[in-house]
C-alpha cells in the first residue's frame, strides 16, 4: 500500500476536523493508502514531522488553517522533497484554499485529493523563511497571529474584525525603498503585501484579476497613507476593484524584490508572525509545490 502522512491541527477553525476525522481517514484508506495520522502538538511541530517522515511516505496531506499549511510546506522545502501535497482547509479564514478552489466541505476536499492530479504552484522565499501565498506588513497584518485561538474558535472570522477594530486609530507608516528587476520606488507606506493568491484576509479579488499562481510572479501591492477622506475612499476602491486606480496604491508584478526600511518592520507570513526586519529579500520559487487538486472543479487552476 502507498503511505500517506496526514497532519492535522485539532484546534483550527472551530475544531471541526474532530467530528470528521474517521470519515476522512476512511476516504484515504479506501483509495489504497496506509494513513499515518499526526495531530499537531506545538508550533513548528508540523514542519518537524514532515521532515522526519519525508523519505518513508508517498504523499502528505494536511488539514488546518493557513498557518498549518505554511508549516507543512516549509517541512517539504527543508527536506528538499517533491512529495505531492493534499490540503483540507479547516481554519477560520482559508485564503489559500479559496484561491485554488478547494471545497469548504472536509469530505469533499478529501475526495478531491484522492481523485486529483498535480498542480505545480509557486512558493515564496523570504530571507531565510518561506511563505505559501502572502508576505505582508502594516495595517492590521498582525491581527491574525495576535487573535486568541479560543476567540477564533468561538467567533470565527468575526474575531479578526473585532481585533482589528482596536487598532483603527493607531496605524503606523514606514519609510521604505522597494527594488525589483524592473522598478524602484521610495515612499512612506502603511501597508504592503506580496502575494500569490486570489484571496487575502477573506477578500477575493484584492490581489488583482487574472492571478496565475504558477507564473513565477508575485502580485505586489503597496499603500501610502491617505491625506484626506477622498484619498481614503480612492484607496479602498483601488484595493477592492482590480480596474480602479489610486495614486496612493502602487501595484506591480515581480519575481523578486527587496524592501529596505529605516526602522524594523513586523512582517506576517501566511497569517503568522514573520519577525521584525530592516531588510527583506523576497524571491519566487517557481512551480516548487506539488499540490493535488481536482481538475474538474470550477475555477480550478490546473493546466495541461
Amino acid at each position: 500500500m502507498k503511505k500517506m502522512l496526514f497532519i492535522f491541527n485539532p484546534r483550527s477553525g472551530k475544531g471541526q476536523i474532530r467530528t470528521k476525522l474517521l470519515d476522512i481517514i476512511d476516504v484515504f484508506t479506501k483509495a489504497g493508502y496506509e494513513v499515518i495520522t499526526h495531530p499537531t502538538q506545538a508550533e513548528r511541530d508540523a514542519s518537524r514531522t514532515v521532515v522526519s517522515y519525508a523519505d518513508q511516505i508517498d504523499m502528505v496531506v494536511c488539514s488546518g488553517g493557513d498557518g498549518t499549511l505554511d508549516e507543512v510546506v516549509d517541512g517539504l522545502m527543508m527536506s528538499r522533497s517533491d512529495l505531492p501535497l493534499g490540503y483540507i482547509p479547516a481554519g477560520s479564514t482559508n485564503d489559500f484554499g479559496d484561491s485554488v478552489g478547494i471545497p469548504h466541505t472536509l469530505i469533499d476536499a478529501a475526495n478531491d485529493i484522492v481523485n486529483g492530479r498535480t498542480y505545480l504552484c509557486d512558493v515564496g522565499l523570504f530571507n531565510d523563511s518561506r511563505f505559501v501565498y502572502v508576505a505582508a506588513f502594516g495595517l492590521f497584518t498582525d491581527v491574525s497571529y495576535q487573535t486568541d485561538q479560543n476567540m477564533k474558535n468561538v467567533l470565527g472570522h468575526m474575531a479578526y474584525v473585532l481585533e482589528a477594530s482596536k487598532r483603527i486609530f493607531n496605524i503606523p507608516s514606514y519609510k521604505i525603498k522597494i527594488e525589483t528587476d524592473d522598478f524602484n520606488a521610495e515612499g512612506e507606506y502603511i501597508y504592503g503585501m506580496i502575494t500569490n493568491a486570489r484571496s487575502v484576509g477573506g477578500i477575493k479579488g484584492i490581489t488583482g484579476d487574472a492571478v496565475d499562481m504558477s507564473d513565477g510572479l508575485f502580485e505586489v501591492t503597496m499603500v501610502s497613507a491617505p491625506q484626506n477622506p477622498v484619498e481614503l475612499t480612492e484607496i479602498a476602491n483601488a484595493l477592492l476593484n482590480p480596474k480602479a486606480e489610486s495614486k496612493r496604491v502602487l501595484k506591480m508584478k515581480a519575481s523578486r524584490l527587496k524592501v529596505v526600511s529605516e526602522t524594523p518592520i513586523p512582517w506576517t507570513l501566511d497569517g503568522e508572525y514573520g519577525g521584525d526586519h530592516y531588510d527583506v529579500e523576497i524571491e519566487n520559487s517557481h512551480r516548487t509545490l506539488h499540490l493535488i487538486l481536482n481538475p474538474e472543479r470550477e475555477n480550478n487552476l490546473l493546466t495541461s
